[in-house]
């Protein structure tokens, strides 16, 4: 019987997702790829076509006529495969970092593609990285769909490591597009992204009164290894830097002038 974990999954009325063989601390069951393109349509857009592996690229390149590749941010789980994606399937690679664009420009905040028979819109959503976007499919289903990427996950919440202001302003801008369904790069899909947006800027804010609680016991100039330590202290020692990453991201936050 054929294994139908091997091949994309229906996600949505406009999505197939398939997953790479990439399991990890950080990468949860593996990296989502995402395929989106109308029931009717012949060509496909490719969402972070992920690492390296030819077995889930051959995959991809078979799902349908390949029209655009599109990555949410520069992470090697979701670039990785690029260059040699591009040359098996001659699409072109969009991202909003030009160093990670193949034979294609860099996407802009705000702009509208017309790829697969749907409507994608592109939304810069710094904060996990500075370069992640988010992408909106208002046509998809009755609430639309968000291709969240990493900023945020079916499963936990996201590191930060671009700017904390940044991704508080990406989790409104995010929130006010209502209760999406939400196809993340990592973990299952969730339901109404406002709903998801309200609980992770609790989450932060949490966190960072846990921060300043920090460093109330350590002082003004404490380290980000002695708040880790206390604001963090479960966390397994395989992602250690990704919670030091958020620490520094968030007493840098703090530390800011306002």
């Amino acid at each position: 019987m054929p294994d139908d974990s091997a091949r994309p999954q229906r996600t949505s009325p406009l999505t197939r997702s398939l997953l790479a063989p990439n399991a990890g601390p950080m990468t949860l069951d593996g990296t989502n790829t995402y395929l989106i393109g109308a029931p009717d349509s012949r060509s496909i857009v490719v969402v972070d076509p992920g690492p390296l592996d030819e077995g889930h690229l051959s995959t991809l390149a078979a799902s349908g006529q390949v029209e655009l590749v599109l990555i949410t941010h520069r992470h090697a789980d979701h670039t990785a495969a690029s260059e040699r994606f591009a040359a098996l399937t001659n699409a072109p690679v969009r991202a909003f970092d030009p160093a990670y664009c193949v034979n294609g420009a860099p996407l802009v905040d705000g702009e509208q593609l017309s790829a697969a028979g749907t409507s994608i819109r592109v939304v810069a959503t710094p904060g996990h990285t500075d370069d992640s976007i988010c992408l909106h499919l208002p046509g998809d289903g009755l609430t639309g769909s968000v291709l969240t990427g990493d900023t945020i996950l079916g499963r936990g919440t996201s590191i930060i490591d671009g700017a904390l202001a940044d991704y508080l302003a990406s989790l409104e801008a995010l929130r006010a597009l209502g209760p999406a369904t939400v196809l993340p790069a990592h973990g299952p899909i969730l339901p109404d992204l406002a709903a998801i947006c309200t609980a992770y800027l609790a989450h932060r804010h949490e966190r960072l009164d846990q921060v300043r609680s920090a460093l109330a016991t350590f002082g003004s100039e404490a380290t980000v290894a002695e708040v880790t330590d206390l604001v963090y202290a479960q966390t397994d020692a395989a992602v250690r830097f990704a919670a030091e990453a958020s620490v520094r991201a968030q007493l840098a936050y703090l530390r800011e002038p306002r």
